[in-house]
């Protein structure tokens, strides 16, 4: 029997986590340390006296407890989501294997939708959100999921709203991401969301992350991320372009690096990474320009500087190409700490 959610002091925040049989390892054990690890911080931090954590519970969206096995290790869920009782917070549908889209279980998707009239939140990651589509809660709303299933979901789900760019998206209580980092993303949000941007930013930290791609932008990052090439000569000087954003990254500069006339660097490059290097320094110059933005104070003609632009008015003109907005309105609407950034923040 579901009970509607209710905060209660020290109580901590209980999260059902929906597991379909033959997940990816990572698209279920990168949340659950997420959470594991966000618990320990605000308890350390004493910064949520209202809640003491998260408590945990994996359960099985079909009748077969082993989810997942591989190399000697198993995955076991807790129980199955009919014998799940009492008061769910926070409901996490974990991706779903693509043999098994679009979602057909009429009994689970009643479930999700009865869940999802007394939690707080309802959460869709990866082709999750066809699960919370099945169950009619994102007619008429905003979703997103992986960017090679978008369609496939419009096309079963048409009165779904679904947006292809976004790493996530929160309509209402209902919350939805892309591919298995951008659920990363998603979960670290939940996080702040409940303990603040300190425990957010400790967990991001310890487990080498990104605090946070902000979730109504382009899925830039991790586009630029499958930007890298196959070869290693090509790949080694994507990292040096990483680590010398100021320096002179012309074209011929880059191909007299690599050892190759401009022209023959032009289509190699293009040819391996699927852009030209000018493009892609463009990018990475943005990435960086973007993370300056959301952690520091510092004035838009340093951050110009500091990322290899000519100046403010470029970044300007380079930020409009790439994501819409302008800086200084992309500072406001996502900036999360005034602490200076690292030059090695993208290394």
């Amino acid at each position: 029997m579901m009970e509607a959610v209710a905060t209660h002091a020290g109580e901590p925040i209980r999260v059902v986590i929906l597991v379909f049989p033959g997940p990816d390892a990572g698209d279920v054990f990168g949340p659950l340390d997420i959470l594991r690890y966000a618990s320990r911080f605000a308890a350390e931090q004493g910064v949520a006296p209202r809640r003491t954590g998260y408590t945990i519970e994996v359960v099985s969206a079909s009748d077969a407890s082993v989810l997942w096995e591989a190399s000697g290790l198993c995955l076991t869920a807790e129980r199955n989501y009919r014998d799940v009782t009492g008061t769910i917070d926070t409901l996490l549908v974990m991706p779903i294997d693509e043999s098994l889209l679009p979602v057909d279980h009429p009994p689970l998707a009643q479930w999700v939708a009865t869940v999802a009239g007394c939690a707080r939140r309802v959460v869709g990651l990866c082709t999750g959100a066809f699960l919370l589509a099945q169950a009619g809660l994102l007619d008429g709303r905003q979703a997103t999921t992986h960017w090679a299933f978008c369609d496939q979901l419009h096309h079963h789900f048409p009165a779904v709203h679904v947006e292809s760019d976004p790493i996530y998206l929160r309509d209402g209580h209902l919350y939805t991401s892309a591919g298995a980092m951008a659920g990363m993303d998603l979960v670290l949000a939940l996080v702040e969301e409940d303990f603040g941007p300190q425990v957010a930013r400790e967990v991001a930290r310890y487990l080498v992350l990104f605090l946070r791609r902000p979730g109504g932008q382009s899925q830039f990052s991790a586009q630029l991320a499958a930007q890298f090439a196959q070869r290693a000569p090509l790949r080694e000087l994507q990292g040096w372009i990483v680590d010398h954003l100021d320096a002179d990254l012309s074209v011929d500069a880059l191909a007299q690096r690599a050892a190759m006339s401009p022209r023959n660097f032009r289509r190699v490059f293009a040819r391996e990474v699927g852009q030209t290097p000018a493009k892609f320094v463009e990018h990475v110059r943005v990435e960086a320009a973007r993370r300056y933005l959301e952690e520091t104070t510092d004035g838009i003609q340093t951050i110009a500087a500091a990322c290899g632009f000519a100046s403010s008015e470029h970044l300007r003109c380079a930020f409009w190409r790439a994501l819409g907005i302008g800086p200084a309105a992309y500072r406001q609407r996502f900036a999360t700490s005034c602490r200076p950034v690292p030059r090695d923040i993208l290394a």
